[in-house]
């Protein structure tokens, strides 16, 4: 599994979420919404220090990470946080 953010998506997360070096974003499964990898299951993203990551990326000194317990979730794509312009919010992309 590889996790990449694109430069405009970096810049969403450090206007939006106030975001500096030193933070860290953990993506997560959530129970509930809608997604083409797992039914049911959502993805879920939340402020938080790592604990045991199986995958974590750092762009200008913030931690982007998967934990070990989400990492089914999944199901062995890739993922890449887009920023869309049009609409302004982020978009996750599995591959």
């Amino acid at each position: 599994m590889q996790l990449m953010i694109t430069k405009a998506a970096l810049e969403w997360y450090k206007r939006e979420m106030e975001l500096a070096e030193g933070d860290f974003i953990r993506f997560y499964a959530r129970y509930g919404g809608e997604s083409n990898l797992q039914a049911g299951f959502s993805l879920g993203m939340m402020v938080e220090k790592p604990v045991e990551p199986t995958i974590q990326v750092m762009n200008d000194g913030i931690t982007f990470y998967v934990e070990r317990d989400d990492e089914w979730y999944f199901d062995n794509h890739n993922l890449t946080v887009a920023y869309n312009d049009q609409r302004d919010e982020l978009e996750f992309q599995y591959n």
